[in-house]
């Protein structure tokens, strides 16, 4: 039987990082193939070394402090032949980079050149690598747009990145990567901090273009869920090291790395319990001081009388304040509140329309309820949570926190009004000063609202909240430039605990966190909550995290709220079909559709392989 030839074999791989005081692997020797028209996924969490294997294969690696010490890859081309693209002249490189080999990057809008128009950047790849004119470098980029199922082409052929959604700006991103006909396709993080229905067609799209190109596509994420049905392998790195690799089927039906077994269990799932702990890596391995990886072994659970009793009155405890908080009057009341932006035009910028963000919208939160609000980006969700705080100024409406009226207050009772009703942003490093020290950023609102005598009580308060979120004292004089992404939202949400607040809210506060740190802050959050009674509300585009998180669900669309009821009515019988559409996004990750989805690549990938069989 004859055997297909890999068009990329990757051999011992090996890049380093070195500043004055060490060099750290990046990618420690690592080895794989990929073989035309498949999907090899790379999967692990930040630090793993997957975008750097990714940019090591492009030559893309800055020296320094960046460098590719060892190693091959073998590219096949009807073109070039056989190269080891690690030892080409850059020159060289240049004729591959781009036009054979192609990439997506995980930020469109830090890719895009936002001086030049979309469809400009697209036809400037065709004429820098093909032969073919001006006029036709535009007719091509018109019909790549097509093929990117990007609504009116030739407008967005003129319009600058920042003229069109962050969903626009991703296919014209593939578009771009597709133009010279790649034979492999590299996408790193395509779909990270996308909306479902958006990923859902990004995934679509770039199967559907492998299948009509016979591209090779190595898709690179730290969510093996997103990759279950559209991958035909899977590699797993852990710091550097490729330490497990083999067919989707059996990663999923039977991981034998417990690295492996801990990204699987960490995404909540749609069947989880609500506000069950959800696990993380650390449950599944340990590593001791040499660096090696020591497996959890799962041990048979028989709890103690007194767990079962601890248990019994922590569920009497929340039924009881659930019963109570009932009996009190609403903490929040919104009532038709409206968030209007002027468009304005002409040499004199007369206002001449208005877009709605936030159009006559009401609801009640009650004491103690988490309420997930959800929606695509663009939905208004993030306005809403804003004008609450009145961070954005209402057009109308009326806003009613614990018996105030937020919208007429003046601006130093609405400072005071704020010690209870606080807010955790999207991206935590940007909502961190980098110039103070972990310690003054969580002391700073206690020395803004007076409370404690001194700082010194201030200092030991801080501390305390340090350990309550799983950070440690001696964290207390680092800057935020020194943790990680999931360290910097626990230092936020220590930050926000500081004024001890009655409601939060959570503006996609875990979207773009690797899922393992994603299930730490999610079980931190629910901790919280039992031991401080605190209201949230939690705004996200994850629905699988809204149905995990919260107690009712209020779905957003063109600045309205079209649906509400339970997370069990919301999934269980959607009565809106731009929910049923959203639900329908979510990837489940369960054996039957990933079933399903590898018999049909099964099919699909027997038919390309035929075709370049030797």
């Amino acid at each position: 039987m004859l055997i297909p030839t890999p068009i990329l074999k990757v051999i011992g791989l090996e890049t380093t990082f070195s500043t004055n005081r060490s060099t750290t692997k990046a990618v420690d020797k690592i080895s794989f193939e990929v073989y035309p028209g498949e999907t090899v996924a790379i999967v692990g969490e930040s630090g793993s070394g997957k975008s750097v294997t990714a940019l090591s294969v492009m030559r893309l690696i800055n020296t320094p402090p960046g460098r590719i010490v060892g190693g091959k890859a073998i590219f096949q081309s009807e073109k070039f032949g056989e190269v080891d693209l690690l030892s080409l002249q850059e020159k060289q490189m240049q004729q591959i980079r781009g036009n054979k080999i192609s990439m997506i990057f995980q930020e469109p809008m830090s890719s895009l050149n936002p001086v030049y128009t979309c469809g400009k950047q697209v036809a400037e790849a065709l004429l820098l690598h093909t032969d073919i004119s001006k006029k036709e470098a535009k007719e091509r980029t018109i019909q790549l747009f097509e093929k990117a199922k990007l609504p009116r082409p030739e407008k967005i052929f003129d319009a600058y990145p920042h003229e069109i959604s962050g969903g626009q700006k991703q296919r014209v991103m593939i578009a771009m990567a597709m133009a010279c006909e790649p034979s492999i396709l590299i996408a790193d993080e395509p779909t990270t901090a996308l909306d479902v229905t958006v990923q859902a067609r990004m995934l679509q799209l770039i199967d559907e273009l492998r299948v009509k190109e016979n591209t090779a596509v190595l898709f690179i994420t730290h969510d093996l869920s997103v990759v279950a049905e559209i991958a035909d392998r899977i590699l797993v790195m852990y710091k550097g090291q490729l330490v497990e690799q083999g067919k989707v089927m059996d990663i999923f039906t039977n991981p034998q790395h417990p690295y492996t077994k801990g990204l699987l269990a960490c995404r909540p799932k749609l069947s989880a319990k609500p506000r069950s702990i959800l696990p993380t890596v650390t449950d599944f391995m340990l590593e001791d001081a040499d660096g090696n990886i020591i497996e959890r072994k799962k041990e048979v659970y028989t709890p103690s009388l007194a767990d079962v009793i601890n248990e019994y009155l922590d569920t009497s405890t929340d039924i009881k304040h659930q019963q109570e908080n009932k009996q009190k009057p609403p903490l929040l009341q919104v009532e038709n509140l409206k968030v209007y932006f002027p468009i304005k035009k002409g040499f004199f910028g007369h206002t001449t329309d208005y877009v709605k963000a936030v159009d006559g919208v009401s609801f009640t939160v009650m004491p103690g309820e988490t309420i997930g609000l959800v929606g695509e980006s663009g939905c208004g969700k993030t306005t809403l949570g804003r004008a609450l705080l009145r961070l954005v100024e209402p057009t109308e409406g009326s806003i009613s926190f614990n018996g105030l009226d937020i919208a007429d207050l003046t601006s130093e009772e609405l400072r005071k009004s704020r010690r209870d009703f606080q807010m955790i942003f999207q991206d935590p490093y940007a909502s961190l000063n980098p110039m103070h020290t972990i310690g003054d950023a969580i002391m700073e609102p206690m020395r803004v609202h007076k409370l404690y005598n001194n700082d010194k009580e201030r200092k030991a308060k801080s501390m305390e909240l340090l350990e309550k979120v799983g950070l440690l004292p001696e964290h207390f004089q680092r800057y935020p430039h020194e943790f990680s992404g999931g360290q910097q939202q626990r230092i936020c949400i220590a930050r926000t605990l500081a004024l001890q607040p009655k409601c939060i809210i959570c503006d996609e506060s875990v979207s773009a966190l690797d899922v393992s740190v994603q299930a730490q802050v999610l079980n931190l959050l629910n901790k919280l909550k039992h031991e401080f009674q605190i209201t949230y509300i939690f705004i996200t585009h994850d629905l699988s995290v809204a149905k995990y998180l919260s107690d009712r669900i209020m779905v957003m669309n063109n600045g309205q709220i079209v649906e509400s009821g339970t997370p069990e009515q919301i999934y269980r019988n959607p009565k809106q079909e731009y929910t049923r559409a959203l639900i329908s996004a979510i990837p489940k990750g369960e054996l039957e559709d990933i079933i399903k989805a590898q018999e049909k690549r099964e099919g699909m990938r027997a038919g390309i392989l035929g075709q370049n069989l030797h």
